[in-house]
């Protein structure tokens, strides 16, 4: 990697080391789980108004990111939605459309950075709270070494029970990398983090070079403050245009392939628009539409 990321990346052999970035709007351009609400829907996994709800609440969460209220709610939404979703049936949805859906919205400073830190001996560990189930698969496209993410309780029929049996969020986010530090001897004082939000302060100050990642008001505040570094990302680029030769796993044939190139938020909001009925829903799917329009400019898709 060439340029300014380049620079911030030293090269250290001993003790080990490891570069801790949160997932959503640090290295890819969206929310994770609701990037998938339309292959979900596709598979038959939730309905048309939980399509449209998923997709404002992207909306929310990419104009001006999400508050620790905000979260809890997303949070206690989505625990109650996915209740009794068949846990293979999420596994292969999410393997059917990964490529279609996440590669093309990867930052590529994100990819650099991760790259870099390889290639300086560092373990890439990815921390988010979005589900284990979506996380993995997103950290072997990445080329992770590990991954820690939200797990859901699963029931002996092998569907979620709608409990949450550990929840990557704010300090459990740091209470994890200390956890991951013990069991492979990293030197936090030499390691790193990324993040964009201000409920990642925990996170970010577990570690000896923290920093601000298309931070969220609050984190701005806060890294200005700590004099912490600032980053913008903002060139979403698909993995395989940057290595043309990397091996991409096979896909299960589950989901139809209207979902490839749909963005989850933009799909709901169309097929809102395209139902109004009445002249307050005719007002509402203006709004809903301009909200698209603006969800597009961000992520560039």
């Amino acid at each position: 990697m060439a340029g300014t990321y380049a620079q911030l990346v030293e090269n250290h052999s001993l003790p080990r080391t490891a570069a801790f970035f949160d997932l959503d709007k640090t290295v890819i351009a969206k929310s994770s789980t609701l990037t998938f609400s339309k292959s979900f829907y596709q598979g038959g996994l939730i309905n048309r108004r939980a399509v449209l709800r998923t997709a404002y609440a992207q909306f929310v969460f990419l104009a001006g990111g999400a508050d620790h209220d905000q979260m809890e709610r997303m949070r206690e939404y989505l625990s109650a939605l996915c209740k009794g979703w068949n846990v293979q049936q999420v596994k292969e949805i999410v393997a059917e459309t990964l490529h279609d859906l996440i590669d093309p919205i990867i930052y590529d400073e994100a990819a650099s950075l991760i790259e870099e830190h390889h290639t300086a001996g560092r373990d890439v560990v990815i921390v988010s709270t979005s589900g284990a189930e979506v996380v993995e698969p997103i950290g072997e496209l990445l080329g992770a070494d590990r991954v820690v993410a939200t797990r859901m309780v699963v029931g002996d029929d092998g569907c979620f029970t709608g409990e949450v049996e550990y929840y990557a969020y704010g300090p459990t986010k740091a209470e994890a990398i200390r956890e991951l530090a013990e069991s492979e001897g990293y030197d936090l004082s030499r390691c790193y983090a990324y993040s964009d939000s201000i409920t990642d302060v925990p996170m970010l100050e577990s570690v000896g070079h923290p920093y601000a990642v298309n931070p969220d008001r609050g984190l701005r505040r806060e890294a200005t403050t700590r004099d912490w570094p600032i980053l913008v990302f903002n060139r979403p680029v698909r993995l395989k245009q940057r290595l043309p030769a990397l091996s991409m796993p096979p896909r299960p044939a589950l989901v139809a392939a209207a979902a490839v190139g749909a963005a989850a938020a933009t799909a709901g909001l169309v097929w809102y628009a395209s139902r109004r009925r009445s002249a307050a829903q005719t007002a509402a799917a203006q709004v809903i539409a301009q909200s698209a329009q603006a969800i597009d400019r961000f992520t560039r898709i």
